[in-house]
């Protein structure tokens, strides 16, 4: 039965499965544990959740049995011994409120497979129909579609992978609801309906709509079917057709966009735009603070170079005469630096201030036990503690 999957989820499978598994490695030890007490939570939270889900099924479907619709669930049955499933779930039909739609799920080991009433009365006057839906769920639980998520989770929503990974899986199931039809024509008749609807689906050109693929392979058709997490409905058509059917090339330049539009699932590419744009906001709410102190830094480091000299000359002038010059002019310093900087000096009491563009920083003098001139480096206005340079620091240090 290995020829039922499609080999591109082999590759992307394991791939994101270790992935998957260095991502949450990372996780846990990079949080300390954290991340454990958050994954107990979701199971937590997935327990309600599902149960709710498993409950409205069982509550409210109608589960197939040889008493209860047996045509259908011939079908199943029989589905079920094509793809060699021994452990069958269990099968209901639930109403769809016009949905056409299948599902397969699990809860706490028990599997079910669910069908829309929606798909099966549409699907009524033709053989193959309900057996390819059933046969795509069933490829779903066969594949355990359904266990590895939790391991893959924090690699699936990347770009281009998640997505990728998803259309493979779906290629596999659609090979698996192949298998349980009578012809590729029945079963690709089933697909269009999707797209038909359930009276239209009956007048379908199969051999039409294949070549519909003809178009996918523009700029626009190629990005969103890059970020989505199912193939184009026409192609997968012609896959059942012709499981070796050639696919038209993507647009390459597609492939350039989509690298930065996270996989959203079902939600599809507009979802994972908005996603893009949030995860762009948080870094840019962290980063433009941290990038904002550190060219403050990098400028009021280059003042305290800048200005080393003329503290210098200031320190040798008050230890020679004992007085606190006049101005920085009788000196012959120039008041502004290099870098647009201006020093202003403090006539009564020997204080520097080197006003920048990012800020002020005020230099202080104390006579050591030597009689030597030494500077304490302090921000000024304009400037907090977390802004001050580490040579500001060691100024003080000193």
């Amino acid at each position: 039965m290995n020829h039922l999957t499609y080999p591109r989820e082999r590759t992307l499978g394991a791939i994101t499965l270790v992935l998957g598994l260095l991502a949450w490695l990372a996780l846990i030890l990079g949080s300390f544990g954290i991340a454990l007490i958050i994954l107990a939570l979701g199971f937590v939270i997935y327990l309600f959740v599902q149960s709710s889900l498993i409950a409205h099924i069982k509550g409210n479907g109608v589960e197939l049995s040889d008493q209860q619709f047996p045509d259908l669930y011939s079908q199943f049955i029989s589905c079920c011994d094509q793809l060699e499933i021994k452990s069958r779930p269990q099968a209901y039909i639930l109403n769809g409120n016009g949905g056409l739609n299948a599902f397969a799920t699990k809860f706490l080991g028990a599997q079910y497979v669910v069908l829309m009433t929606d798909v099966v009365d549409a699907m009524r006057k033709h053989d193959d129909g309900v057996s390819f839906y059933i046969g795509h769920e069933l490829g779903h639980l066969r594949k355990k579609h359904l266990s590895g998520g939790l391991i893959r989770w924090p690699i699936l929503w990347l770009p281009l992978i998640g997505a990728a990974y998803s259309r493979a899986r779906e290629t596999t199931c659609d090979r698996h609801g192949l298998a349980c039809c009578k012809s590729p024509e029945g079963a690709a008749r089933s697909l269009a309906a999707l797209a038909a609807g359930v009276e239209r689906w009956k007048d379908l050109d199969v051999a039409s709509y294949v070549k519909q693929t003809n178009h996918t392979s523009g700029f626009w058709m190629s990005f969103h079917e890059l970020t989505a997490g199912y193939p184009w409905l026409t192609k997968r058509a012609a896959r059942v057709m012709d499981v070796e059917a050639t696919m038209p090339t993507r647009h390459f330049i597609s492939y350039i966009l989509a690298a930065f539009v996270p996989f959203a699932g079902r939600l599809g590419a507009g979802f994972g735009v908005l996603i893009l744009v949030y995860i762009i906001g948080v870094l840019a709410a962290i980063g433009l603070p941290a990038y904002q102190q550190y060219t403050t830094k990098a400028v009021l480091a280059e003042s305290i170079i800048q200005s080393e000299n003329t503290r210098e000359v200031l320190g040798s002038y008050y230890v020679d005469n004992q007085e606190i010059p006049e101005s920085l002019s009788t000196l012959n310093i120039k008041a502004e630096l290099i870098d647009g900087s201006v020093m202003t000096l403090n006539t009564d009491n020997m204080s520097l201030y080197v006003t920048s563009k990012n800020g002020e920083l005020i230099f202080t003098p104390a006579e050591d036990d030597q009689g030597k001139i030494i500077w304490d480096c302090i921000n000024g206005e304009g400037v907090t503690l977390e802004q001050l340079p580490p040579s500001c620091i060691r100024i003080n240090i000193e």
